[in-house]
């Protein structure tokens, strides 16, 4: 499987802070996949429609051995589980959580995300030094989020902070008792959860509380771990 990936070089389009390319990339190392990532501006999304044949804009998108996959509204996860076919041999999505792995990865793609991208995202536009690339990326927010959203977000931190904080009670419960999610060895709802824990820890400016000592050991041994 590793001889394979060596010969062969992947392609991923990424936005570097998205909590759903960190996992992806997480992915690719653990396996030995050797890979380039192509950043993908955050404020011009035609490369990746023209890739994608217009059928996808949203990040991450790759390319291997002719084949170029992305999420479909009937698959949000075919990027993952294409990963998991190739390299990781059903280890990413093992059936002996089937469905509630379903189910958590949910949570925690939609309900965690939900908070933690709110924490991360004042900073990052910020960090756009262009006043257009800036401009770009607050105009796509505003459409979906509505007028100042972003601002909003900047002056609910601490509110936003608490709720996450919540969220991740019960995972630090869950990894007081097993290495991962799901036992001894990582399935794809870790590689998920680091994905919004790396999203909202970008660039420094929120931190995971030292309380958490679970998910602290957890995450260290998620980010070296080599299948």
């Amino acid at each position: 499987m590793r001889a394979e990936a060596a010969t062969m070089m992947l392609r991923l389009h990424e936005l570097r802070h998205s909590p759903y390319c960190i996992p992806v990339r997480r992915v690719l190392e653990a396996y030995g996949v050797s890979f380039e990532t192509i950043a993908v501006p955050n404020w011009d999304r035609r490369a990746l429609a023209r890739l994608t044949k217009g059928a996808c804009y949203q990040v991450p998108v790759i390319e291997y051995d002719g084949a170029v996959v992305h999420e479909t509204p009937d698959d949000p996860f075919a990027v993952p589980r294409f990963l998991d076919r190739t390299f990781a041999g059903g280890a990413l999505f093992p059936d002996h959580c089937a469905g509630l792995h379903e189910i958590l990865l949910e949570h925690i793609e939609n309900d965690l995300e939900g908070i933690g991208f709110k924490l991360c995202d004042p900073a990052y536009v910020d960090a756009i030094e262009d006043v257009g690339e800036r401009a770009m990326v607050l105009r796509h927010k505003e459409r979906k989020f509505g007028p100042g959203c972003v601002e909003q977000w900047r002056a609910d931190a601490g509110k936003l902070l608490a709720a996450l904080e919540a969220a991740l009670a019960p995972f630090e419960t869950r990894l007081s008792h097993a290495p991962c999610l799901f036992g001894k060895t990582p399935v794809y709802a870790d590689y998920a959860l680091l994905g919004v824990l790396g999203n909202f820890q970008h660039g420094g400016q929120h931190v995971l509380d030292a309380r958490f000592t679970s998910l602290h050991r957890w995450q260290r041994a998620l980010r070296g771990y080599s299948a």
